[in-house]
């Protein structure tokens, strides 16, 4: 018997916590605030060295998955013996081998097996299982929502909606009683592969504003004519292909020589230090700081002294792309001059020429003009961030995003949630 206290809904996320992804953390912290009570699976254990203050926020009890089913062969057997009496273990059994014959691979057997460990050891009085991420994440929350005859959702970001293969994602929007994604751009995706498009809904992450350090009232005046005090330019976002740090650096090494300026990075990744020996062939080590991975308090500080923030995203080989990402709000609502590029849905928050400047994707001369435009400018910088810091505050409601998702979590399943529940339009930016 559970008493009121008890966990309602089992969110299923791939990592946790995780630096990067301070959006879920923020969202969970909102959840817990309007009274939903949750308990959180993670299929990986957690690398990163610090965490966010907002994941101290967050109470609902940690339970981690196998990250490699061979690493607790125990555990998954006795997750097996139990999962097998499930009502749904057949079907989903019959579910799992459909996929297997179509994604041969050991990722999709480590799904199913964490599948019967989050069914089996999942409490009795869980009433929906709800996925951050719509590949690895959603594919262990569908077979075990299968065994446990429960509803599940779903909310789809970037990477994982453009580089999943489309007969799984038709599969999975086929089976999902409702799914939110953060921009209009991945919505228009998704819709072309579901049939009942009243199971998609947008829902921006927006900024959790009450828990944030407060913007600098006035920026520097900073010109770029000093070598003793040169134009900060900041970036942060993790070292993968669609960020574009090659292009940005390529960017900054045509800077013209009398513009003085510094870069600093922010963010760790799978592309190491490969940026570092970009620079020194650039012959522009000397000018660029690269601080790895860091705490939100740390993020923060660096807006605060910062004159600039750019993110030059791009589509990668693989097909990955771009969402919203929060550090350009983030940036934004600290009241930075942007300068960022027409990719995905970047052009939803940054309207060039409004609220910042736009380059084509992979396109380091145009960065250059942009970024050198911002550095010799200071109440160009000061316009461009009053209004980015406008629209984050007024466009792109946390709390109304949070509103939805806790209201539609403890809706009953296939409740038509499209018509009943609403929240207010948020306009593209042009």
């Amino acid at each position: 018997m559970m008493n009121g206290n008890d966990p309602r809904i089992a969110v299923v996320v791939k990592c946790w916590p995780r630096l990067s992804e301070t959006f879920i953390a923020q969202e969970m912290a909102g959840l817990e605030a309007r009274g939903l009570k949750l308990v959180i699976y993670s299929l990986r254990l957690p690398t990163d060295p610090a965490v966010h203050p907002v994941h101290a926020r967050v109470k609902a009890p940690i339970v981690y998955l196998p990250e490699y089913l061979k690493n607790d062969p125990l555990r998954v057997l006795r997750a097996w013996w139990k999962a097998r009496r499930l009502p749904g273990y057949r079907a989903a059994r019959a579910r799992f081998l459909r996929d297997l014959v179509r994604d041969c691979t050991p990722n999709r057997v480590r799904r199913f097996g964490q599948a019967m460990v989050l069914a089996a050891e999942m409490p009795e009085g869980i009433e929906r299982i709800y996925a951050h991420f719509i590949h690895t994440p959603a594919s262990a929350t569908r077979y075990a929502a299968l065994m446990r005859g429960l509803p599940w959702s779903a909310s789809a970001h970037a990477k994982d909606i453009w580089t999943s293969q489309e007969w799984e994602l038709r599969a999975k929007l086929g089976d999902i009683d409702w799914l939110i994604t953060c921009t209009q751009f991945a919505l228009g995706r998704l819709k072309e592969l579901v049939a009942d498009r009243t199971r998609l809904r947008l829902v921006y992450h927006g900024l959790d504003l009450a828990n944030l350090p407060t913007p600098p009232a006035e920026r520097s005046r900073r010109d770029g004519r000093d070598p003793n005090d040169p134009v900060v330019i900041l970036s942060v976002g993790r070292r993968v292909a669609k960020k574009g740090y090659d292009d940005l650096l390529a960017a900054l090494a045509r800077l013209p020589k009398d513009l003085n300026w510094r870069f600093e990075h922010i963010g760790a990744g799978v592309l190491g230090d490969s940026f570092e020996y970009q620079a020194e062939k650039l012959g522009i080590a000397d000018r660029c700081l690269w601080h790895g991975a860091r705490p939100q308090a740390e993020v923060f500080a660096a807006y605060q002294r910062a004159d600039i923030f750019v993110l030059a995203s791009k589509t990668a080989d693989d097909g990955d792309r771009e969402g919203m990402p929060n550090v350009l709000q983030e940036a934004g609502y600290q009241r930075m001059a942007i300068v960022s590029t027409r990719s995905a849905a970047i052009g939803e928050f940054i309207s060039d020429q409004d609220n910042g400047l736009l380059a084509d994707p992979a396109a380091p001369e145009q960065l250059a003009v942009a970024l050198e435009r911002l550095a010799r400018d200071p109440d160009l910088r000061m316009r461009f961030g009053n209004r980015a810091n406008e629209i984050v505050r007024t466009r792109f409601s946390y709390e109304a995003g949070v509103d939805w998702i806790a209201r539609a979590l403890v809706q009953p399943a296939n409740s038509n949630l499209a018509p009943q529940i609403e929240i207010p339009e948020v306009r593209a930016a042009e």
